[in-house]
């Protein structure tokens, strides 16, 4: 009988078989990985102005507001797996009640929950105070129920949404600020959250779309100093200024969402995307369906194209490591 005899393996042989055993190992346990991944749907809406009294002004379409917020909640009823909507502020041009409250009334027509937070329209010293403007959103939106005016919750596990008032009312300016006494509380909940990937919504944005003396945040680094303090995935969404600009600075992506009743009349979907080893953040802007108010809200601003942003501020992708 012929024996056979097995060839012996050289060096190379055997540590060519080691290295794809270990990228097959490899290659399965990241796989696991992403199938770990949870994820995050949530529509960001700013400055809308809603108004049913006013006529246009030089560059906003007022009377048109109505039925911009309409077409924008249809459109955003049609996008499948919105986990929540957040308005950034500027719900109202005018700090009313009837404003507030037929601006409620049509964005309870959202099917996913909906949350606010205040801009320099919403409210005014002797006509809404900032705990009127919450009572009123905590006695008719039914998801609704944070009665100061900044807060934080929990869309899903692994993810914080913090909420921040940056509104002054003790002089006459659209400047904004953050009390002293709300940056100890940012401190403490980003404290609480080192592990999630964490939403920060307020009106008055920390790094400026383009300069605007007047309507800078104006401690606005000692708001940078307290997000400079944590590393994990950190998401700003503001609005405010009008423009359209998206800046990642390491761990921190700043979203600056445009008007709806401005040109160009948009508004932001966020997708993000949570694994163990890093977050895929999708930023798309979508515009109003109704064209002849787009093109007259296009020719009433100056600089129309500069408000609309670049195609990388319009829609992108970015990737924050862990």
């Amino acid at each position: 009988m012929r024996k056979h005899y097995r060839k012996k393996e050289t060096f190379f042989q055997r540590l060519l078989n080691w290295t794809f055993t270990l990228l097959l190992a490899g290659g399965i346990w990241f796989y696991f990985l992403d199938a770990n991944a949870t994820n995050l749907k949530f529509a960001q809406v700013s400055d809308a102005h809603y108004s049913s009294i006013e006529q246009d002004t030089t560059y906003k379409v007022l009377s048109s507001s109505p039925q911009i917020l309409d077409d924008v909640i249809m459109q955003i009823n049609d996008t499948p797996c919105i986990d929540f909507v957040m308005f950034t502020g500027d719900l109202v041009n005018k700090p009313k009640k009837s404003q507030l409250l037929e601006f409620i009334s049509r964005a309870n027509c959202l099917k996913a929950p909906w949350y606010g937070l205040l801009g320099n329209h919403d409210v005014q010293d002797c006509v809404m105070s900032k705990s009127e403007f919450f009572d009123i959103l905590c006695g008719h939106n039914p998801n609704f129920s944070h009665k100061g005016p900044y807060y934080s919750f929990v869309p899903k596990k692994g993810y914080k949404v913090i909420c921040l008032d940056t509104i002054i009312l003790d002089r006459v300016t659209t400047n904004g600020e953050i009390s002293q006494e709300q940056l100890e509380w940012l401190d403490c909940e980003l404290k609480k959250s080192k592990n999630d990937v964490v939403i920060i919504c307020m009106h008055v944005p920390i790094i400026e779309p383009y300069v605007s003396e007047g309507h800078r945040l104006l401690n606005r680094y000692d708001v940078m100093d307290v997000l400079h303090k944590y590393k994990n995935p950190i998401i700003v969404c503001s609005g405010h200024y009008h423009g359209t600009k998206l800046i990642q600075e390491d761990n921190i992506l700043y979203i600056d969402t445009p008007s709806l009743a401005t040109y160009p009349c948009s508004y932001r979907i966020i997708n993000i995307t949570n694994n163990p080893r890093k977050v895929i953040i999708d930023v798309y802007t979508k515009q109003t369906r109704l064209k002849d108010v787009l093109n007259t809200a296009k020719i009433k601003v100056m600089g129309a194209s500069f408000l609309a942003g670049s195609e990388e501020d319009k829609d992108n992708t970015f990737e924050i490591r862990k």
